[in-house]
């Protein structure tokens, strides 16, 4: 019998409001340390927030949308299928850099973009994989 992952155990919602805690905190800027002292938690839980492996109360959800100027809202949401769509992106965008490329993508000349998505797109193809 096979033994379950703790990761087994988060919930949907729990994971999706992490995706987007880490979404805005990157999009202000801050490091999870910084964010962990203005709300009085160690960084170490605010990455189990973020990761969705610890359940985040009503009441620090809305330290955590103040101390990140954004509304409980956008960090919540609403929990329905239609939610789906931005919890996939606030996730994709949680990746290590995805935020600094997109914001570059943004800042280069029309011509130059499709070439940037073929690139990339050339790199993540498993034959495109350079070992």
């Amino acid at each position: 019998m096979m033994t379950r992952q703790p990761s087994d155990h988060r919930d949907p919602v729990d994971v999706a409001v992490g995706a987007r805690i880490r979404l805005a905190r990157k999009m202000c800027g801050q490091s999870q340390q910084a964010l962990a002292m203005t709300i009085g938690v160690s960084f170490q839980q605010v990455q189990k927030y973020e990761r969705g492996a610890n359940r985040v109360s009503a009441s620090m959800l809305v330290r955590i949308a103040a101390a990140l100027g954004v509304s409980v809202v956008e960090l919540f949401g609403p929990v329905e299928a239609a939610s789906r769509i931005s919890d996939d992106i606030a996730t994709m965008l949680s990746e290590p850099g995805a935020l600094n490329l997109l914001r570059a993508y943004c800042r280069l000349p029309l011509g130059y973009k499709a070439a940037v998505v073929s690139f990339v797109e050339a790199l993540s193809e498993p034959q495109g994989r350079v070992s």
